[in-house]
């Protein structure tokens, strides 16, 4: 008989169970409390901070960024700077993209930096109460480390690999079922 083997419609089912699985990991990373960013001492770094919300109006919309010790790096207030009570080692030294605002992003930049800008930094947006978390690692300069930003992309990359290993594994699961079934469906 030249049935086919019921074990392969799994197969056929794959591509759609990718897509949740891709879908799936994606979520994983959008919701994950902690972005981790590396930057070289002396270098700059952009911390991200991006809400999530669409329709944000910036004449209701506070920022604040806060690191060690609740320590003020950068305060927007109604869409506007808000410097007076910002640390004093970061001053000059955390920039922002006013441009992006209406976008949601209020990412900011530290240029200068010293191993003391190691650690943690949250970003709250309000009134959306958004809370972002950024740890910032500094390296040391290499000279290969000098000519390009590096683009952090390792969770693209696990994913890809996730997705095969599991695309390899219903495979050969599908080869030993229907061989598994085709030994029980022989005339003794």
């Amino acid at each position: 008989m030249t049935e086919s083997c019921n074990a392969f419609k799994i197969l056929k089912i794959l591509p759609g169970g990718c897509c949740f699985i891709c879908l799936f990991a994606v979520l994983i990373n959008k919701v994950s409390l902690d972005v981790t960013v590396e930057a070289v001492f002396g270098g700059s770094v952009v911390l991200p901070c991006s809400s999530d919300e669409h329709d944000l109006k910036l004449q209701d919309t506070d920022v604040f960024w806060r690191g060690k010790d609740n320590e003020i790096i950068y305060n927007l207030i109604k869409g506007a700077d808000s410097l007076k009570s910002q640390e004093p080692r970061y001053k000059n030294r955390a920039q922002t993209f006013p441009d992006e605002y209406r976008r949601g992003n209020f990412s900011i930049k530290l240029v200068n930096l010293t191993h003391a800008d190691a650690g943690t930094f949250i970003c709250y947006i309000t009134p959306s109460n958004e809370q972002k978390t950024v740890k910032l690692i500094i390296k040391e300069s290499t000279e290969q480390e000098n000519h390009g930003p590096e683009t952090q992309l390792n969770w693209w990359k696990i994913l890809l690999i996730c997705v095969f290993t599991l695309s390899v594994f219903v495979s050969v699961i599908a080869y030993f079922i229907c061989k598994q079934r085709k030994r029980t469906q022989a005339p003794i």
